[in-house]
């Protein structure tokens, strides 16, 4: 007859052994959701937090799959691009090679990143460190960072020359200023200052550069026209066809129409406006509005610009002398780039109309106009801070007139409207682009770009045999494509490229050539780059939080010594879900008496870790990261020691001495932080 067996308790069912075939590990028995569903609840948190943090990729995992066609370049021009074509302001960067030799066409770098501790991305450098030998210079159309920020970072790595006007270098040179004083960076780039007006040409390897004056929103921007042995290439850069910029220096069309006549290979246009019809206005059409308003106004007047835009700091500054007023720039790069301008004579201020920003409160308010960074919103931009209230010298007030002088930028929308909204709330009197006609104002903005029958215009100024729209993203270059096929060009000679694509041009042909290393670095607010991997563990972070438990466990007994101790922080708030955390410890010390004698530390830190995730999972639907600390200590007489003394000490000493070294262990393991 057989004998009834015991029933089973919780212990001995732990006590199972995980190759036995029965149950590995029975911790999660008495909870109701099942440990798979905990598992992939984090696992899919993980996922995403990966996919957001694979929108900037290395080149290693950033290659498209392709067929591999190995195709011949000999005697072809070879043209990579490395970023610029996924959106507007995206790291621009693309590589000309032809045999031996390779000219870099910008190198800028991407600002308009969402990722926690990420200040902007740069190109991969995979590709050029492949050709490095083949390095002749870069060469850069203008002084916006988009353009040129990644210089500093690839440059002292891979150096050559850089081809710019004056005023661009100026700010390159200023960039790796600036990189010496944060970081410490020694490095003193070579710079060659091209002039366009006399349609200076150099050699350059086996090409020939020049550039060629274009009117854009940052003083002597440039195409960048490069003969190759193949036929002539132009880069146009950002620009738009302004008869009438404050500067007096208007697009050169008639060089650009020369070119044309002598023959161009292929034409790389910008089209970041190209889904917008007409002209962009000539920004003369600004400088009544400027003087209208500052000329009324009653109190303060505070103007929000493009850092980079010193025809319109100009404007401002006629307009604040017309009205007897002082100026104040507040912004570091408003001041830098205004610092080149004065320098190299762009920007013309009367004597006596500048004072630094901490002198604005000592003369009458009727008096006062502060050209300043922010109108975007950006997080510490100087009128954020004001609309905040945190600005050092400045609380806005009633009676202040603020000008928002540009529109949202893409993407940038909500916060352009939040601090808005942010400033009506200080009482000031509030003027902005988009909405100038309602206040009975004339224009504020124009963009640095062209509209569509500019677009027209550049096509049948320069006439290429190839036609590749750039920058801005998909679809505003499909635009150019598709205007580029109505205004005549054959479908078959009009290319669209992405980033990582390259082509290949003969005189009479042009061909998709394979796919190069691309992808994006990122960059922290200290210059330094940061892996991919934190990225995705901030954004875990910020998404689900950190729960760290802290275990103290005597090694011969397997006991804990102390309660355990559990760390949040962005998960819950511990005080109003103490019957969570006390559920917690409960499990922890389940975990200890059924696990910690019968596996290996490193499985049992597993086990624990799987545990944790499942039992807050069941308590909050939340996954946050969970971090087991789990401390051994010997609790042997014979190995402690005292300095002072060779007598034996009593059992009540070493139970005292234990537990200070246990308690000042708890102290260096929880820092600041506040234990449950």
């Amino acid at each position: 007859m057989n004998q009834p067996k015991p029933p089973t308790n919780n212990n001995q069912r732990a006590g199972r052994d995980a190759n036995s075939g029965s149950p590995a590990n029975t911790l999660g028995s008495g909870l109701s959701v099942p440990r798979s569903e905990a598992v992939r609840a984090s696992k899919r948190s993980q996922m995403d937090a990966q996919k957001i943090a694979n929108q900037y990729n290395r080149a290693e995992s950033s290659a498209r799959p392709r067929a591999n066609v190995i195709k011949d370049d000999t005697g072809k021009l070879k043209i990579s691009y490395l970023g610029g074509q996924e959106a507007i302001g995206e790291k621009n960067m693309q590589v000309v090679e032809w045999e031996n030799d390779a000219l870099i066409l910008d190198c800028g770098n991407h600002l308009g990143i969402e990722l926690p501790g990420i200040n902007y991305t740069i190109a991969d450098t995979t590709y050029l460190e492949s050709i490095k030998h083949k390095l002749r210079g870069y060469v850069i159309s203008h002084g916006h960072l988009d353009h040129l920020g990644g210089l500093k970072h690839i440059v002292p790595k891979l150096p050559a020359p850089i081809y710019g006007s004056r005023f661009t270098l100026g700010v390159v040179a200023k960039t790796f200023e600036d990189a010496f004083a944060e970081s410490g960076l020694e490095f003193n780039p070579e710079l060659i200052v091209m002039n366009m007006d006399n349609h200076e040409r150099l050699k350059v390897g086996a090409f020939f550069i020049e550039l060629v004056r274009i009117t854009h929103s940052v003083p002597e921007s440039a195409s960048i026209v490069v003969d190759t042995p193949v036929g002539r290439v132009i880069n146009t850069g950002d620009w738009r066809l302004d008869p009438e910029p404050l500067d007096e220096k208007p697009t050169d069309a008639e060089r650009l129409r020369q070119l044309g006549d002598e023959g161009v290979l292929l034409l790389m246009s910008d089209s970041c406006n190209t889904p917008l019809p007409g002209r962009t206005p000539t920004e003369h059409t600004l400088q009544q509005s400027f003087h209208d308003i500052i000329g009324q106004a009653q109190g303060r007047v505070f103007v929000a610009i493009f850092s980079s835009n010193m025809n319109r700091v100009q404007m401002i500054v006629n307009s604040a002398a017309a009205s007897g007023r002082r100026v104040a720039l507040d912004g570091r790069s408003m001041i830098a780039y205004a610092e080149i301008a004065v320098r190299q004579g762009i920007l013309k201020i009367p004597k006596g109309t500048v004072l630094p920003m901490r002198e604005i409160a000592n003369i009458p308010d009727q008096q006062v106009l502060v050209i300043c960074t922010g109108g975007q919103g950006e997080p510490g931009a100087a009128l954020q801070r004001m609309a905040d209230g945190q600005h050092k010298h400045i609380k806005l007030k009633e009676g202040d007139t603020v000008v928002v002088s540009s529109t949202p930028i893409p993407g940038n929308e909500v916060r352009y409207e939040e601090i808005g909204n942010e400033l009506i709330k200080r009482g000031v009197k509030l003027y902005r682009h988009p909405t100038h006609e309602v206040d009975n104002v004339g224009p504020l903005h124009v963009s640095g770009h062209a509209r569509r029958d500019e677009y027209r215009e550049m096509l049948h100024l320069v006439r290429p045999k190839f036609f590749l729209p750039i920058y801005a993203g998909a679809l505003n270059r499909k635009y150019y494509a598709d205007m580029a096929i109505e205004e005549g060009w054959k479908r078959e000679n009009v290319i669209l490229a992405n980033n990582g694509d390259s082509i290949l041009l003969t005189p009479d042909s042009l061909e998709m050539g394979p796919q190069v290393p691309y992808g994006s670095l990122l960059v922290d607010q200290t210059g330094s780059i940061v892996s991919n991997v934190v990225v995705k563990d901030r954004v875990l972070l910020s998404e689900e939080g950190l729960v760290a438990v802290i275990l103290t466990i005597d090694r011969k007994s397997g006991n804990l010594l102390t309660s355990p101790d559990i760390i949040s922080r962005g998960f819950i708030y511990m005080r109003d879900k103490e019957d969570v955390m006390n559920g917690l410890r409960q499990e922890l010390k389940r975990a200890v008496a059924q696990r910690f004698k019968r596996v290996d530390l490193d499985r049992f830190k597993a086990e624990l870790k799987d545990h944790v995730t499942h039992y807050l999972f069941e308590q909050t639907q939340l996954s946050p990261i969970v971090i087991p600390v789990v401390n051994v200590i010997s609790g042997k007489a014979g190995e402690t020691k005292t300095v002072h003394t060779n007598q034996t000490k009593t059992d009540e000493e070493l139970a005292a001495e234990q537990q200070r070294r246990f308690q000042e262990m708890r102290a260096r393991l929880l820092g600041q932080d506040q234990p449950d």
